[in-house]
């Protein structure tokens, strides 16, 4: 496990590119953390140290922006599947292929499809209105 700090969302975004260089395909990143903590920022940063300049934004009434890219990333919103068969509905279980990265908002609504080497990051509010504490654990961290 490994715990970040960042100041505002460029830091969040600068910590994301860090962390994701080393990212392979076949990656599930599973985020929790409440609104407005900076999970699509994070994103922005990844897709950041994957070479890809794609407009990043969050996924929550499409469910799923498909980036491209190589590798091919997509990234899910989650906060309004309730249950496994919401998740059949979208075609989630398709995406794990092993050629692509999955970045997952409101993964906690699907922890029970998640990847047993799934790589975890909680973002938490810091002790300033805009920095966060941004832990990192499993698949390798």
């Amino acid at each position: 496990m490994k715990e970040f700090f960042s100041a505002c969302e460029k830091d969040t975004m600068s910590v994301a590119e860090s962390i994701c260089k080393n990212i392979k395909k076949g990656t599930v990143i599973a985020f929790s953390g409440g609104m407005g903590m900076g999970k699509t920022a994070f994103v922005r940063g990844a897709l950041k140290a994957f070479g890809n300049s794609s407009f990043v934004s969050s996924p929550t009434f499409s469910l799923v922006h498909d980036y491209g890219g190589e590798p091919h990333i997509y990234h899910f919103d989650m906060y309004r599947v309730t249950d496994l068969d919401d998740l059949y509905s979208t075609g989630f279980f398709d995406y794990l292929d092993g050629e692509s990265v999955l970045f997952i908002e409101w993964s906690e609504n699907i922890e029970e499809a998640l990847p047993e080497n799934t790589v975890r990051i909680k973002i938490d509010r810091g002790n300033e209105p805009d920095s966060r504490k941004i832990t990192v654990s499993g698949g390798g961290f």
